[in-house]
């Protein structure tokens, strides 16, 4: 009996090798916080769910909106003209996605501003992206020359940047804290009985300072999360088009006023998943604040043109035009398929209104 635990043992190391390396740092440094604990499964360098493979797609864990349609990517190129057209057209500038996925917007984008000369000859284009696969699969798809940054900070051209991202900051590691009828508590990953479990700790006098002054007398069971990495991307980004001239678009799931409840949440093959089962094999995120994300770059002398739900802002940019024009030279089963597509990107049943949509300029 004792060999066959043995053996299962093995095997379940071997199918998921990140596992005991996170209980080997909490046995010996302690419980970890939920944001140490997303770094880990996310972007451990050997065994991070982004950093071995493709996430993305059909077979992937989830599909994002520029596999879904060609619209979706092209909106967001006639965002970018527009932002380039308010920017005076310089004749050079810097236009970085983040988080690029498979390339397929980036591409999108190129395809659709081609017939705007001065965009696409002045366009130098960047791409921030730590995944070794998905940049082979960004060398498949966008067909023009572009340059990779490791973090924004290697950004250093005086060019007037234009900054695009679609599910970036859902995956940026948060901290999780707890109202108790103790106090504020942080929301921690331990071991217990060999198994990752959520524990609380009481948080220091400090610390007080990082829960909001409108949520520091809620009830117990209220939920407070923040981002620090999200907040210093939004530093440097904001820092940057603010020197530079420049624009940002934002776009995710998230929500534009406050909440008191956990948004953490775990996706594998399309479905829900535990959030401490399989580290490293399943997708760790969480819903995005972006008042926060606002408030960020408003502090930095960025300003907020707009900030709504998907549907608003597909709409205002003219997808719906778009969809029937290329349905003038389609057949039926390829109309029913547009239709399909723009169903799932504007309905309030699917992204319509889950996702938002922060544009910042200079």
């Amino acid at each position: 009996m004792k060999s066959n635990n043995s053996t299962l043992n093995s095997q379940l190391l071997t199918l998921n090798p990140l596992e005991p390396i996170i209980k080997s740092i909490i046995t010996q440094q302690g419980a970890i916080s939920v944001a140490a604990f997303m770094t880990l499964v996310l972007q451990h360098p050997e065994y991070g769910y982004y950093t071995k493979g493709n996430p993305i797609g059909r077979t992937g864990d989830f599909i994002t909106s520029p596999e879904i349609s060609q619209l979706f990517g092209e909106i967001v190129g006639v965002w970018c003209v527009d932002a380039w057209k308010r920017l005076g057209e310089p004749e050079r500038f810097a236009l970085l996605e983040l988080g690029a996925g498979s390339g397929i917007m980036m591409s999108d984008i190129i395809r659709v501003t081609q017939k705007v000369s001065g965009f696409t000859n002045g366009m130098n284009v960047f791409i921030l992206e730590s995944n070794q696969i998905l940049r082979g699969k960004q060398k498949e798809n966008i067909s023009i020359q572009y340059s990779y940054l490791e973090s924004l900070s290697e950004f250093l051209s005086d060019m007037p940047l234009i900054i695009v991202t679609n599910e970036f900051f859902d995956n940026m590691p948060i901290r999780q804290f707890e109202k108790t009828f103790h106090g504020w508590e942080e929301r921690m990953v331990d071991v217990e009985n060999d198994m990752l479990v959520f524990k609380l700790r009481p948080i220091s006098s400090v610390e007080q300072n990082l829960i909001p002054v409108e949520m520091r007398d809620s009830v117990p069971g209220t939920v407070f999360e923040f981002s620090p990495v999200s907040q210093t991307i939004m530093k440097e980004a904001s820092e940057i088009i603010v020197k530079n001239k420049g624009a940002m678009l934002v776009i995710d799931y998230g929500y534009k006023e406050t909440i008191d409840c956990s948004t953490l949440q775990a996706i594998s093959k399309h479905e829900g998943a535990s959030i401490l089962d399989n580290p490293g094999l399943v997708d760790v995120s969480a819903h995005v604040d972006f008042r926060a994300l606002a408030r960020v770059s408003e502090s930095f002398g960025a300003k907020v043109q707009f900030l709504c739900i998907q549907k608003e802002f597909l709409e205002n940019f003219g997808i719906s035009l778009r969809a029937d024009r290329l349905k003038l030279h389609v057949d039926e089963k390829q109309k029913h398929q547009i239709d399909i597509a723009l169903n799932r990107l504007l309905s309030d049943d699917e992204m319509g209104s889950t996702f938002k949509v922060l544009s910042l300029a200079s």
